[in-house]
C-alpha cells in the first residue's frame, strides 16, 4: 500500500510539494483556502489591479490524484492530523508548513478569498483619490510598493520609512545603495533610522498622521503599514517538545523536524529552518523534502540521509514595478534589465498559474 503523506498549508511550499509528490505517494493537502494566495503579484494587484484574477489562484487543479481537503487542521501527532470539524487525517508522514501573516490586503484573513479581493477594490480605490501615501516599513514588501507606486501612479506624493539606517542593511551596501537612487529619482521621500510610534493600526492601511521617533510627523491621505511578516506556528503548540525561537518560528532540527515525533517535518516562514522568510527558501526546502520523503517511503533511515542545508548566500529580488529594480545574485548586484527579466516583468505569474493547472 502507498504511503500517506499529508500536507498542512498549501502556500509555495505546501502546493509544490503536493504536486511533486502527487503521483508517488497518496497525499492529502490540507488547506482552508479556496485559492492559493501568490503574495509577490498581490503588492502590484493594489496599483493594477488587473492581474488579481492571475494572482488568486484556484486549487482545485492542483492534484489529479491526491485530494485536497479545504479544512483547518487543529493538532498533529504521530498518527495524524486532527481537523476544526472533529475529523481525523490518518498519514505516515505530516509536513507542516503554515506560512506566514501579514497585513492588508497582501494576505487575507482567516482564508476568505472573497474578502480579500473585496479588500483590494477598497484600498485600490482609496489609493486612487489619495494625494499623499506614507509607507512604514521598508523591507522587501514595503519598498516594492513604493516603487509599485511610483510607476503606475507617479502623480501621487510617496513616503518610505524605515527603521534602519540604509535600505537592506543586511545585503551588500551597493544593493540598498541602488534601489534608494532608483526611487528617490521617481519622486519616493526615504526618511531612515526612524520608528513610528503611534500606528492607528499595523494590519491595514488608514488614513491620518504617523509621528516618528525622530520628532517628525507625516499626515497622508493613505498610510500602508509594512512591518514584516509573523509566522503562523500556533499549531506547533500541540506537538510534544516543540520549541519557538523569538520570532515565533518553530525551531527544528537538521532533518527539519519541530518536536519528538520523527514522522512530522515542518518547513517555509512557520519554520526556522535557517531560511530567511521568502519564496526563495521554499525553492530550496521544497527540492529537499521531496527526496527526503521519497527516501523514507523507499525504506531508508533518516538518520541516513543528507540533513537539509539552508541557503549560505540566498538571491534576493526587489523589483520597482515592472521596469526596474536590483537582485542579488549571491555574488554580485545585478539591476534593471536582470531584475525585470527574472521576477520583475511578470511577477512569476505564469510559474504558478502553470503549477495550479491554470495555463
Amino acid at each position: 500500500m502507498s504511503k500517506h503523506i499529508t500536507i498542512i498549508g498549501g502556500g509555495y511550499i505546501g502546493a509544490k510539494l503536493a504536486k511533486s509528490l502527487d503521483d508517488k505517494a497518496k497525499v492529502t493537502l490540507i488547506e482552508p483556502r479556496s485559492h492559493f494566495v501568490h503574495t509577490l503579484a498581490m503588492i502590484r494587484a493594489v496599483v493594477e489591479p488587473s492581474i488579481i484574477d492571475r494572482a488568486l489562484i484556484p486549487y482545485d487543479k492542483l492534484l489529479k490524484k491526491g485530494e485536497i481537503l479545504r479544512a483547518r487542521a487543529v493538532s498533529v501527532d504521530a498518527s495524524g492530523v486532527k481537523l476544526e470539524d472533529g475529523n481525523t487525517v490518518e498519514a505516515d508522514y505530516i509536513v507542516v508548513a503554515t506560512g506566514s501573516d501579514y497585513a492588508t490586503p497582501f494576505k487575507d484573513k482567516g482564508g476568505n478569498i472573497e474578502g480579500l479581493r473585496a479588500d483590494h477594490a477598497r484600498i485600490h480605490a482609496q489609493l486612487q483619490a489619495a494625494e499623499t501615501v506614507a509607507i512604514v516599513g521598508a523591507g522587501a514588501v514595503g519598498t516594492e510598493l513604493a516603487g509599485e507606486i511610483a510607476h503606475f501612479m507617479p502623480d501621487k506624493k510617496i513616503t518610505l520609512v524605515s527603521g534602519q539606517g540604509r535600505l537592506f542593511p543586511d545585503m551588500p551596501e551597493k544593493f540598498g545603495k541602488k534601489l534608494t537612487e532608483k526611487l528617490e529619482a521617481a519622486g519616493v521621500t526615504l526618511i531612515f533610522d526612524a520608528r513610528a510610534e503611534n500606528l492607528d493600526s499595523l494590519t491595514a492601511p488608514f488614513s491620518g498622521t504617523v509621528t516618528l521617533s525622530n520628532g517628525t510627523e507625516i499626515a497622508a491621505d493613505l498610510i500602508f503599514p509594512a512591518m514584516g511578516s509573523r509566522a503562523v506556528s500556533d499549531l506547533f503548540e500541540t506537538l510534544p517538545a516543540a520549541t519557538k525561537s523569538n520570532t515565533n518560528r518553530v525551531k527544528v532540527d537538521p532533518w527539519l523536524r519541530p518536536s519528538a515525533l520523527p514522522n512530522v517535518f515542518a518547513a517555509g516562514d512557520a519554520a526556522e529552518t535557517g531560511d530567511a522568510m521568502t519564496i526563495v527558501a521554499a525553492s530550496r526546502q521544497e527540492p529537499w523534502l521531496t527526496k527526503t520523503l521519497l527516501a523514507l517511503i523507499d525504506g531508508k533511515a533518516l538518520k541516513d540521509l543528507k540533513p537539509y542545508a539552508p541557503w549560505k548566500t540566498a538571491p534576493f529580488f526587489v523589483p520597482l514595478g515592472p521596469r526596474r529594480g536590483n537582485s542579488f545574485l549571491g555574488v554580485f548586484t545585478a539591476g534593471d534589465l536582470v531584475t525585470r527579466q527574472i521576477k520583475g516583468k511578470d511577477l512569476f505569474l505564469k510559474k504558478y498559474n502553470k503549477l495550479l493547472g491554470r495555463d
